[in-house]
């Protein structure tokens, strides 16, 4: 009897070494971001690749923002002049051109966090690739997100220079708006990340654009004031995160500073550290399956 039991403990010891999932549960793709500095070779890589077609990206991003400008800011902007700001009148030309820019970083880093990055994961299996190096998917996904907030404020620093040349404003001021564009971009690389983690093909992110986008763009105070909107709708408006990101950047293009800008840059962080989340948490279930 005690040369059995002794051979079954074996048995079962020997059994739950060889395979320890038997032991180990399955962590919890909900559980907080594993990030290291790991994230910036695969940063660098994507910059490396990106850098043979940095012209060409950068007239793509820019051409359709100034189309918007100049067509609406020099053309309706003739028939509008010019529109109330809390209580400041002010050219529609500023006033278009301090919510374009926020419109253009929205859909810089979208853009990149959704086509580009999904090529990558899914498409070319570069993200595969990379994991069989000692990097983690965690840190896959923060490189990402960072990168397509970079393509971003690279977006936007460009269309700023053409505003500036345009001498649509020379407010000191626009230093902090470039700050707050970086931000703006990192919240909307983190929202689009969520999309690309659900993504089984190009055609899905047709939703967002139609569905999340194209909405916030009318809605955010972008081409006209948000005092324009029925009370419902603006009640709801009011907490976009591109409704905040205008909120923040218009006063400082007017040389003004933001009224409650620590509510405008809550409600950004809180949609950038929300999204990220998700959108780590949905890609580690995919990858899982």
């Amino acid at each position: 009897m005690n040369t059995t039991t002794s051979t079954n403990t074996t048995t079962t010891t020997s059994t739950e070494t060889a395979n320890p999932s038997a032991i180990a549960p399955t962590p919890s793709v909900w559980r907080a971001p594993e990030l290291s500095m790991r994230w910036w070779p695969v940063f660098l890589r994507n910059l490396l690749v990106w850098r043979k077609l940095a012209i060409p990206s950068l007239i793509g991003n820019i051409a359709e923002p100034l189309i918007w400008l100049v067509a609406f800011g020099y053309g309706m902007g003739a028939l509008v002049g010019q529109v109330a700001v809390d209580g400041v009148k002010v050219p529609y030309i500023l006033f278009l051109a301090s919510g374009s820019i926020c419109m253009s970083a929205m859909n810089a880093a979208s853009f990149e966090a959704l086509y580009s990055a999904f090529s990558r994961m899914h498409v070319q299996k570069t993200w595969d690739g990379i994991m069989n190096a000692p990097v983690g998917l965690d840190d896959i996904v923060l490189a990402e997100m960072l990168w397509a907030a970079f393509k971003s404020i690279f977006t936007v620093t460009a269309i700023l220079f053409v505003m500036l040349g345009l001498g649509i404003s020379h407010s000191p001021k626009l230093v902090v708006a470039w700050l707050v564009l970086i931000g703006a971009g990192i919240t909307f690389s983190s929202i689009a990340l969520i999309f690309n983690a659900l993504a089984k093909g190009y055609d899905f992110f047709t939703y967002y654009f139609t569905l999340f986008m194209t909405p916030m763009m009318f809605l955010s105070g972008v081409f006209f004031p948000l005092e324009q909107l029925p009370a419902a709708v603006k009640a709801v408006a009011a907490w976009l995160p591109l409704t905040n990101a205008v909120a923040l950047v218009r006063p400082l293009f007017m040389d003004q500073w933001p009224a409650d800008w620590w509510l405008h840059a809550a409600v950004l962080a809180v949609y950038a550290v929300a999204a990220f989340w998700l959108a780590l948490a949905l890609t580690r279930r995919r990858f899982r399956g």
